[in-house]
């Protein structure tokens, strides 16, 4: 079964096609900067690797390009679109209703839909790949696969906010968590690899352009920083994490920000990019070696967020039995894993720097040989994540 899946977010669309439950990669790539200057399409199969600038004015015209590679008699990999089973799709938000993954129909997306003023980035983003992706391929059944969905094992006293009860029963306002495809597919590769299968105790720490730390206990989410929004919890690329909901007032009712404008600063202008001015990473990185004095503090303060959170959920879980590096962040700086990880030997938490200098394509352990709590980096993969769920789906 060919099973091809569409990570779509604001300006760009992820895309692999999977022969499953093989578990085999026909093909990859990336479409990115649709709608802004200098579009790229990236596409690679077993014997072709091709990365063109071309005209991508919007997602319709994206997938369609995507669709001609695809095709095309000299590097393409199917004859026609009707080879295509199914059409995997990330969704960030499935609010309470989704807890699970489910085939899209028009209900689905009405709901999608509804969710969009909590996901303002991405929802809408995900709704307009599965549009497209219904014209380009109708033969194919649609899946949604949600970021929430691996979260809604946490239990009340984890999810609900001190707020009026009414707030949840009424209008669902609740803690929901996002990543979870990403965190669900880390914690089984650790749960795999450590032989945890009877009991575990996991605190996976997937760092990006958005970052999310979760703790997990037998495989079951049962806390997360993210909330009810993609902003809570830890510093991000341009989102705020945690402050103090003072504040949101003060620069209202005093230094006459409008709603909008604050919003948008907490989720555009902030974390990394308002501390430095930069939200790449490795930028930010290059720049603190070299003496920049806002940039080594924001390092310093993203670590220190980090190293919060875990002491927060091993009181959580009563213990720890592995930490999880993943994602472009989690996979890629040895700083912040080596920032994050130092001064914590009283959780028995202890890294090796020399196995720590390392940008692992595969699941690599990094703790010292004294260290009671297991360390490893696990490339995520959530795009097989999606494929083995709407594979699994279609099966049933």
């Amino acid at each position: 079964m060919k099973v091809l899946i569409i990570n779509s977010g604001s300006s760009s669309i992820k895309y692999q096609l999977f022969k499953m439950p093989q578990e085999e990669v026909i093909c990859s790539g990336l479409v990115e900067r649709i709608g802004l200057a200098n579009p790229e399409i990236h596409y690679k199969s077993k014997d072709h690797n091709i990365d063109k600038i071309c005209e991508i004015p919007n997602h319709e015209v994206g997938l369609e390009k995507v669709v001609n590679f695809l095709r095309d008699e000299e590097v393409g990999v199917i004859k026609s679109t009707s080879e295509i089973a199914a059409v995997g799709h990330r969704v960030v938000h499935g609010g309470a209703a989704f807890s699970d993954t489910v085939v899209i129909d028009d209900t689905v997306k009405e709901m999608i839909k509804e969710l969009f003023p909590l996901a303002p980035l991405h929802n809408p983003a995900n709704y307009e790949g599965i549009i497209v992706a219904e014209s380009m391929f109708p033969s194919a059944t649609q899946i949604a696969v949600f970021d929430t969905a691996f979260h809604q094992t946490m239990p009340i006293k984890a999810y609900k906010y001190a707020i009026p009860n009414k707030l949840l029963n009424v209008n669902k306002i609740r803690r929901y968590g996002f990543h979870g495809t990403s965190h669900k597919f880390v914690t089984e590769k650790a749960i795999e690899h450590l032989a945890l299968k009877n009991s575990s105790k996991i605190i996976t720490i997937h760092l990006g352009g958005g970052c999310s730390i979760t703790a997990v206990k037998d495989g079951k989410s049962v806390d997360t920083s993210l909330g009810f929004g993609p902003n809570e919890g830890l510093i991000m690329g341009s989102r705020s994490g945690d402050v103090d909901q003072a504040i949101i007032f003060h620069l209202v009712n005093n230094l006459d920000y409008s709603i909008e404008e604050v919003s948008n600063m907490l989720l555009r202008d902030s974390g990394m990019t308002g501390l430095t001015g930069y939200s790449d990473l490795r930028d930010i990185e290059a720049l603190a070696a070299k003496g920049n004095e806002d940039c080594k503090l924001a390092l310093d303060m993203s670590a220190y967020r980090i190293k919060q959170y875990i002491g927060k959920y091993v009181a959580a879980l009563n213990g720890v039995d592995a930490i999880v590096f993943t994602a472009g962040v989690g996979e890629n700086s040895i700083l912040t894993r080596k920032m994050v990880c130092e001064d914590m030997d009283f959780f028995g938490i202890e890294i090796d720097e020399q196995k720590n200098d390392i940008k692992p394509k595969v699941l690599t352990e990094i703790h010292s040989e004294n260290s009671k709590v297991k360390i490893l980096i696990i490339p995520t993969n959530e795009e097989l994540e999606i494929a083995k769920q709407s594979y699994n789906l279609l099966s049933k």
